[in-house]
């Protein structure tokens, strides 16, 4: 399984448009180093991990902890 997808691989196996997944960037809703990170290029990549703890309503606490 691959840890890390760009917004566009994200998009096509999720059911989120590119725009959608850009807005949760954007408000905030994914926050960067737990959902999302930016390449060493510049782009944005989606961490697997990190949106399924998201999508099962852990909190960022609860993400914080894990990665103490």
């Amino acid at each position: 399984m691959t840890r890390y997808v760009t917004i566009s691989k994200f998009s096509a196996d999720s059911g989120y448009t590119e725009d959608a997944i850009r807005t949760k960037i954007k408000n905030g809703v994914w926050l960067e180093g737990h959902v999302w990170m930016k390449a060493p290029d510049g782009r944005i990549l989606i961490i697997i991990e990190g949106y399924e703890r998201w999508a099962e309503g852990q909190t960022v606490f609860d993400l914080q902890r894990r990665a103490a």
